[in-house]
């Protein structure tokens, strides 16, 4: 980072600090548009067209829009697009917690729930990398069920404004560190996407077998087990085990079940053993998850297992081959769904037990390699993006003029 060049600056500019003003002073607020209708597509001579659906990713520029608005439309409506380097944010409802805020790359119309700013005597890039630290929720009206955004308050808010040599340095030094990192993160992002094409090409090619291997329908080797059936008002947000459902199912769970009733409903009905490999039904229909052994409850008929004989099949044979999605899903219904009778008439092939734990050997490394990147990925996300707003905060923090 050149600090050295922006210590500098500071001494040369502003030793003493810097004037605060309100945002209200230096920039024009613009309010989104109530369109009666936008077309689809982004077509070249026409003006993007953005809701804050659009503004999910982790972009700084808005670039591209699914809508567009035409100039004639605009024309009629008395629409004038907002100039490229507008800062856009959501100003109502829930989507403000997101505190999502981009800037335009060119000229462009937003709807309604948006609202923009366009810097008049300051740098837009300084400004946007000002407002990335502050929470919109700051200035919300009220403790309604809606927050909107108090523009009064927001407006009055004061901000540094060190002179504009000061201000692109910082923005020189912020757009450097951003570009560092996201090639970073799009590396390893490339490097897994690399990974799993590996696997999957070594999975294939090892659980495909010519004619000297025996296939049979996995309702020859074992039958199709669930956990007993746990109603809604016997769980709890808090509690001693952990109930897993179809939107939890290899994630963190949300609810939880008594000890007494754990315990109870083990000694009594189906629970699967360490190692066996739960079955998704529905949702992210096939996704197979390993059971650890430890204490968890799961929700019955969308999360099932195969008890069998594991001198005929191991378990992490299943596993991966559970990843080739063998399944003939139902669809007949509203929605789709894997059944017990899918599970059964699904039809594996079975080597010998040596030859499927050489096959499991081989797959497990290549998974462990995803696995690794996959949870380190979210890890080094999380550490960049605080490196990233620990400089901001401190490129950013000004001592006042007396």
């Amino acid at each position: 980072m050149r600090l050295s060049k922006l210590d500098k600056l500071i001494k040369e500019f502003c030793p003493d600090g810097v004037e605060f003003k309100k945002i209200g002073e230096v920039v024009e607020f613009r309010a989104g548009w109530l369109f009666p209708s936008i077309e689809q597509g982004n077509l070249n001579g026409y003006y993007p067209f953005y809701k804050v659906a659009d503004m999910n990713n982790s972009l700084m520029y808005m670039e591209t829009a699914n809508n567009y608005v035409s100039r004639e439309t605009a024309n009629k409506l008395k629409c004038k697009p907002a100039p490229k380097g507008t800062i856009i944010f959501p100003k109502v409802g829930a989507t403000m917690v997101t505190n999502k805020k981009r800037i335009l790359s060119k000229e462009s119309c937003y709807d309604n729930n948006i609202m923009g700013i366009i810097a008049k005597k300051i740098n837009s890039s300084f400004l946007f990398y000002f407002l990335s630290g502050i929470s919109l929720m700051d200035f919300a009206n009220g403790s309604g069920a809606v927050p909107s955004l108090d523009k009064k308050r927001f407006e009055n808010y004061l901000i540094p404004i060190p002179p504009l040599e000061v201000q692109k340095e910082i923005v020189h030094i912020l757009d450097s560190f951003t570009n560092i990192t996201t090639e970073l993160i799009e590396n390893l992002k490339t490097e897994l996407t690399a990974r799993r094409k590996q696997y999957e090409y070594y999975r294939d090619k090892l659980l495909t077998f010519g004619d000297g291997v025996e296939w049979r329908e996995l309702g020859e080797i074992g039958k199709v087990k669930m956990c007993k059936r746990i109603l809604k008002e016997q769980t709890s947000t808090i509690g001693d085990v952990p109930f897993y459902k179809i939107g939890t199912f290899g994630k963190q769970a949300d609810a939880y079940i008594s000890k007494d009733l754990f315990e109870k409903y083990i000694s009594i009905f189906p629970y699967p053993k360490k190692g066996d490999i739960l079955i998704s039904c529905s949702g992210t229909i096939g996704k197979s998850v390993e059971f650890d052994g430890k204490p968890s409850y799961f929700q019955d008929s969308n999360i099932v297992w195969l008890e069998h004989d594991n001198s005929k099949v191991i378990n992490k044979y299943l596993w991966h081959y559970y990843q080739k999605k063998p399944w003939k899903i139902s669809t007949g219904g509203t929605i789709a769904r894997l059944y017990n009778d899918n599970i059964l008439k699904t039809k594996i092939p079975i080597p010998p037990l040596k030859e499927q734990q050489r096959i499991v050997s081989i797959l497990d490394r290549f998974d462990k390699l995803c696995n690794d990147l996959t949870e380190g990925l979210p890890a080094e996300i999380s550490a960049r993006q605080k490196q990233y707003e620990y400089y901001r905060d401190k490129l950013l923090t000004f001592k006042s003029i007396s």
